[in-house]
C-alpha cells in the first residue's frame, strides 16, 4: 500500500482514539480532504522543482509507533543545551516524555498541545490561533489532519520568560521505519519575550520521516527568538513547516542550522500584520555525502514602515545538494519597507550542487529592497597566505569557512547555543579550533 493510501485509511482509527471538540474535528477532516486531493508534492510543482521526496516515500512507515523503547537521560543529554537551565518539552516517537521534560503553568504555559486541544481553559487560545496561518498545502494539510501532539507555549502579556524553552523530538527506531508529525503552537502576547530552541533527533539507523508544523504568533511589542538545530542521522528526513504572524512593533528572529540528515526541507513563512515590524531569518548549512537541504522562505510585507533581513550561508562538499528559494513580497500599501536578502554559497567539491532562486515581488514605489546571491569556492590566495604563516591547509580552510559563516553566528543571542553551533561546525569540518567566534 502506498504511503498516501495508508495515511488516509488510518485517519478514522486515529480520530476515534481522541476526545476533542468538534471544531478541531472539522479542521482535521477538511485538511485530510485537501491532502487526499493534493497528495505528496512532486518536482512538477515549481516550489519543489529541486527537491524530490520519492526516495523517502517508498518506506513502509509505522504511523503510530506502539513499541516503546526506554530512553535514559545519559543517552540523550548531549542533544540538549545542558549548559544552562531551560524548560524542556520532550517527545519520544511522538509521545510525551514526562521523565525528560520540565514544563510549567506558573505564569506561563509550557505544556502539551494535546492538553490544550482537549481542555476548556485553553479553548480561547485554540479558537483564536490554532491552524489560523498554516497553509493548506500538501504536507501542512497532512500534518493538520493528524495534529494532536506537540508543544503548546503561551506567554501572557508583559511576561519575559526567565529561561529558554527547548522542544526536542526523539525517535528511537523501535520500528523499522517511523513517521512522526509533531504540531507546535506558540503564542507570545503583547510585550512578551521568549527564546526557544527546537531539535529533531533520531537515535537509530532506521529510516525516519518527520513532517513538522509550527505556528508562531507574535503580538504587539513582543519578541520571539527561535533556533532550529538540524544535525540528524543520515537516515532521517525532515520537512519543517513554520508559519509566523507578527503584529505591530514586534521582533521575531529564526536561526536555522542545517548540518545533518538525509533530505531536509525548511518552509519558513513570515506574515507582517502591522507597522514597524522586524522579521529576521538567518541560516548556516554545511553538507557532505549526498545530503540535501532546501530552504524555502517567504516574507510578506503587508503594512508600511517594516523591515526584514535574510542571511543564509551554505557550504557544500562531496555530492551534496543545496537549494535556496527566498521570496520577499511587498504589497502596494507597504511603503517605506526595508527588505534585505542575501544568500552566499561555497562549493568545496566539484560534484556538489547549489540551486539558488532569490525573488523580490515589489508593488510599492517607496521602498529599499535588495537581494544578492553568490556561488563560489574558497579563495586560493587567502589559503596560500595562511599556509605561508604556518597554518596547515585543513585548519586554514576551516578558518575561512568559520569567517564566512560569522555574519550569521554573531546574531545568536544565547551564548550556550552559539558555543554548541561552533562545536558542531568544527566537527562537521573535521577540525579542532580553540576559540569562539
Amino acid at each position: 500500500m502506498e504511503l498516501k493510501d495508508k495515511l488516509i485509511s488510518s485517519y478514522v482509527a486515529f480520530e476515534n482514539g481522541l476526545d476533542v471538540n468538534s471544531d478541531v474535528h472539522d479542521i482535521r477532516s477538511k485538511a485530510l480532504q485537501n491532502f487526499e486531493k493534493l497528495g505528496f508534492p512532486t518536482k512538477k510543482l515549481e516550489a519543489w522543482k529541486y527537491t524530490s521526496l520519492n526516495s523517502v516515500l517508498k518506506e513502509d512507515y509505522s504511523l503510530f509507533p506502539k513499541a516503546e523503547k526506554a530512553v535514559e537521560l545519559a543517552d540523550v543529554k548531549k542533544y540538549f543545551i545542558h549548559d544552562i537551565d531551560t524548560y524542556k518539552i520532550v517527545f519520544i516517537d511522538g509521545k510525551y516524555s514526562s521523565f525528560l521534560s520540565e514544563t510549567t503553568h506558573d505564569n506561563i504555559d509550557v505544556c502539551l498541545l494535546s492538553s490544550a486541544l482537549d481542555k476548556a481553559k485553553y479553548k480561547p487560545v485554540i479558537e483564536n490561533y490554532f491552524n489560523k496561518i498554516a497553509k493548506e498545502d500538501n504536507l501542512t494539510s497532512l500534518n493538520t489532519a493528524f495534529a494532536n501532539e506537540g508543544a503548546y507555549i503561551h506567554i501572557p502579556r508583559n511576561v519575559e520568560v526567565e529561561k529558554p524553552i527547548q522542544i526536542i523530538n526523539f525517535t528511537t527506531g523501535a520500528e523499522n521505519a517511523t513517521m512522526v508529525q509533531p504540531r507546535n503552537l506558540i503564542v507570545a502576547d503583547r510585550n512578551a519575550h521568549v527564546q526557544i530552541i527546537e531539535r529533531h533527533q533520531s537515535l537509530t539507523d532506521h529510516t525516519v520521516l518527520t513532517n513538522s508544523v509550527t505556528e508562531i504568533f507574535v503580538d504587539t511589542h513582543a519578541n520571539v527568538d527561535y533556533y532550529k538545530i538540524q544535525n540528524d542521522n543520515i537516515n532521517a528526513s525532515l520537512v519543517d513547516n513554520t508559519y509566523i504572524e507578527q503584529q505591530k512593533e514586534s521582533v521575531c528572529s529564526v536561526h536555522t542550522f542545517s548540518f545533518g540528515g538525509n533530505i531536509t526541507r525548511n518552509n519558513l513563512n513570515f506574515y507582517q500584520k502591522g507597522e514597524h515590524i522586524n522579521s529576521i531569518q538567518k541560516g548556516i548549512t554545511i553538507l557532505e555525502g549526498k545530503q540535501h537541504v532546501d530552504h524555502h522562505t517567504l516574507v510578506h510585507h503587508i503594512e508600511p514602515n517594516c523591515e526584514s533581513h535574510q542571511d543564509y550561508k551554505g557550504i557544500y562538499g562531496d555530492r551534496s545538494t543545496g537549494v535556496f528559494n527566498g521570496k520577499v513580497v511587498v504589497e502596494k500599501e507597504a511603503q517605506k519597507t526595508n527588505a534585505y536578502q542575501q544568500n552566499n554559497n561555497v562549493l568545496i567539491s566539484d560534484k556538489a550542487t547549489i540551486n539558488a532562486k532569490p525573488q523580490l515581488e515589489i508593488f510599492a514605489d517607496d521602498v529599499k529592497c535588495s537581494h544578492g546571491c553568490t556561488i563560489g569556492q574558497l579563495d586560493d590566495q587567502a589559503l596560500f597566505y595562511m599556509q605561508q604563516r604556518g597554518i596547515p591547509k585543513k585548519e586554514a580552510k576551516a578558518l575561512l569557512m568559520y569567517a564566512f559563516a560569522n555574519t550569521v553566528l554573531e546574531s545568536v543571542r544565547i551564548p550556550e547555543v552559539k558555543q554548541r553551533i561552533n562545536k558542531l561546525i568544527a566537527n562537521k569540518l573535521g577540525v579542532n579550533i580553540g576559540f569562539d567566534l
